[in-house]
């Protein structure tokens, strides 16, 4: 089991962000990675085609003998997270909200913590509810930001029109105490310069990344499941364009350790 691969999946390419900390934690794990771009974005459709979708990721993944399963996505792990632990057996599966969670709540100082998403995470309120479970004090604003996903696609990252959404869609954190910001989407850390430029320094910034990369490790290490031999990755998509390319490079500085192969689920 140790050698085995870890499956990791997204909607899209935002899930590689995650990937390339877990690479950086865990450098001797073999990776599977699996991003539905031919169906990105999640985040604007009913419950029943997320879980249905998401459903489909795992079962491939699944079929590669995976030894744990790490969801890369905010809206999935939001939405599907019980769907999918019902099919996976004893395989772990780690998602990024609840690492994320713990993360920020041992970072806020004002107790005010600010969560961005996309509508069915903020919908599903399932940052919310982690934030209260733990401490009732903390208050939660959250804003759906539906756009962010299909601009970073788009690789619109620094185009004006992206400023003046995220001027719009974070107008709303201006007046407030939050001095936390949970990106609740693993596409935004690609924003992190223009959502800076919107709210202040004074705003951290909380992606997902490294708390779920440290919380693996964390179940990896507890199982015996960690790795002692040379890494493998494999990265599948299941549409490929060429703007996708050159966000997978800008993700990881033109250091991209594998190439794209496109696969039919």
């Amino acid at each position: 089991m140790n050698n085995l691969p870890i499956g990791i999946f997204d909607s899209g390419i935002g899930g590689l962000t995650v990937l390339n900390e877990i690479m950086r934690v865990l450098p001797n794990e073999s990776l599977i990675y699996l991003g539905d771009t031919a169906r990105v974005p999640y985040g604007t459709r009913n419950k029943d085609i997320i879980n249905k979708f998401a459903l489909e990721l795992t079962r491939f993944l699944l079929k590669q003998k995976v030894k744990a399963l790490v969801i890369a996505c905010n809206t999935i792990s939001a939405v599907s997270l019980s769907e999918i632990k019902k099919v996976t057996g004893k395989i772990p599966v780690i998602d990024v909200i609840s690492p994320t969670v713990s993360f920020a709540m041992n970072r806020t100082q004002t107790n005010v913590l600010g969560i961005i998403g996309t509508r069915a995470t903020v919908n599903s309120r399932v940052y919310d509810k982690q934030v209260k479970k733990k401490n009732k004090a903390i208050t939660i604003l959250s804003k759906a930001c539906p756009l962010f996903v299909p601009l970073v696609e788009e690789r619109m990252i620094n185009d004006k029109a992206t400023k003046l959404i995220a001027e719009e869609y974070l107008s709303g954190f201006d007046r407030s105490k939050i001095d936390t910001l949970i990106l609740g989407c693993t596409h935004y850390p690609l924003l992190t310069k223009v959502i800076n430029e919107t709210l202040g320094n004074k705003v951290r910034l909380i992606d997902s990344a490294k708390p779920t990369a440290e919380e693996l490790k964390k179940v990896l290490t507890k199982k015996n499941l960690l790795s002692n031999k040379k890494p493998t990755h494999h990265f599948y998509v299941t549409d490929i364009h060429p703007k996708m390319e050159e966000m997978v490079n800008l993700i990881f500085d033109n250091n991209f350790p594998g190439k794209l192969e496109k696969i039919n689920l």
